[in-house]
């Protein structure tokens, strides 16, 4: 087996809570008294512009939320969408300890909006361990578009035998798996570490 030497994570539901998933969405709908249809049908209607980084988020919520007028403000509802995001805490310790290690590139490969995965990327400290960020609102792809993936191997220059892509979903798996990239599906930190070791990776 051709030695790993690059690590590409997806952010939510591997190192993070998911930062606007169904989950977090129904979440803000019940806190705010939102229509679950109306907005869903809305939701979708503009979601990939927002994770593509074709419109900002405040496009986003002008679309969805204030396109009339709202008995809470802009603030409070962007403010719980923030409060949304929480840490995984042994998959960032796993993380962390691969990049102080120094034998891997580490990169993310995550569909996230702008503003979101800014704040995520600070907030939990992502810096520290990522040199690259393959972002969807960066690149304007989105997995399980085959093209992010590519993307991701040309920028960092690696073969695809030589890479690791770790997500929560099968789905995003598949088309790093056609181009020749290990996967894991990530489940927790424990299952992860496994994994990654019986790739012969070590920190």
């Amino acid at each position: 087996m051709p030695e790993i030497k690059a690590l590409f994570f997806d952010v939510g539901g591997v190192l993070l809570s998911n930062a606007w998933d169904r989950t977090q969405r129904i979440r803000a709908l019940q806190q705010f008294h939102l229509d679950e249809v109306e907005f869903h049908d809305r939701h979708e209607m503009v979601v990939s512009s927002l994770e593509r980084g074709k419109i900002t988020l405040d496009d986003y919520l002008d679309r969805t939320v204030f396109y009339r007028t709202r008995e809470f403000t802009r603030e409070a509802f962007k403010d719980f969408m923030l409060s949304l995001s929480h840490p995984d805490e042994a998959a960032l310790r796993l993380a962390r300890s691969l990049a102080a290690s120094g034998k891997y590139l580490l990169s993310t490969i995550n569909n996230e909006s702008k503003e979101l995965n800014a704040y995520r990327i600070r907030k939990f400290g992502l810096h520290d361990i990522f040199s690259l960020f393959v972002s969807s609102c960066y690149v304007g792809l989105r997995k399980p578009e085959p093209g992010i993936y590519q993307l991701a191997l040309d920028i960092t220059d690696r073969k695809a035998e030589e890479c690791v892509f770790i997500d929560d979903r099968a789905l995003n798996l598949d088309a790093a798996r056609r181009l020749g990239m290990h996967t894991i599906e990530m489940k927790d930190a424990a299952q992860l570490g496994k994994a990654l070791q019986d790739l012969e990776v070590s920190w």
